[in-house]
């Protein structure tokens, strides 16, 4: 039987950088999943109200991203919660991201974050930091980030 996501985690430990020697694939792979989630969980962090339609979101974005069933996206969704509430900063997560992802699938994980961040019908100013913060450390130029806040304004129908 398939370990569940949170013992896979656990194997994985608090850092996120890679292993020395050739990390585990799908331990590596499940480290990814968790840094973007965290991304994600952090834009849903930013607002003092938590909202059900942003939580929605992140998990709409993170199984439109990984092929995970409804139990696995419910623990990632909880293990990224947890270590977005402990960390301390952004770039153990982005730096995952910038070694494993395409600039086109950077530029939808920024996308990703302002959908989060749109899916309650107004965007916080706190979230607006977050998904600049992010977009800078994973080295999205001005005009994508740009680019992917208007599709994802017009996705929530505020355009």
């Amino acid at each position: 039987m398939l370990r569940s996501l949170k013992d896979l985690f656990d194997q994985i430990g608090t850092s996120l950088a890679p292993r020395p020697g050739g990390a585990d694939p799908k331990t590596d792979e499940h480290a990814l999943q968790l840094a973007t989630a965290v991304m994600l969980v952090e834009v849903m962090r930013a607002e003092p109200d938590l909202s059900e339609a942003e939580r929605d979101a992140v998990l709409l974005a993170l199984r439109g991203k990984f092929d995970l069933t409804d139990d696995e996206l419910e623990r990632l969704f909880e293990l990224a919660h947890d270590t977005s509430r402990v960390a301390y900063d952004y770039q153990r997560f982005t730096a995952r991201l910038n070694e494993r992802f395409s600039q086109a699938q950077k530029i939808r994980v920024i996308e990703a974050m302002w959908q989060v961040a749109y899916a309650d019908g107004h965007l916080d100013v706190h979230e607006n930091q977050v998904i600049s913060k992010v977009a800078g450390l994973l080295h999205v130029t001005h005009g994508e980030y740009i680019a992917a806040k208007m599709r994802a304004q017009e996705d929530a129908g505020l355009r």
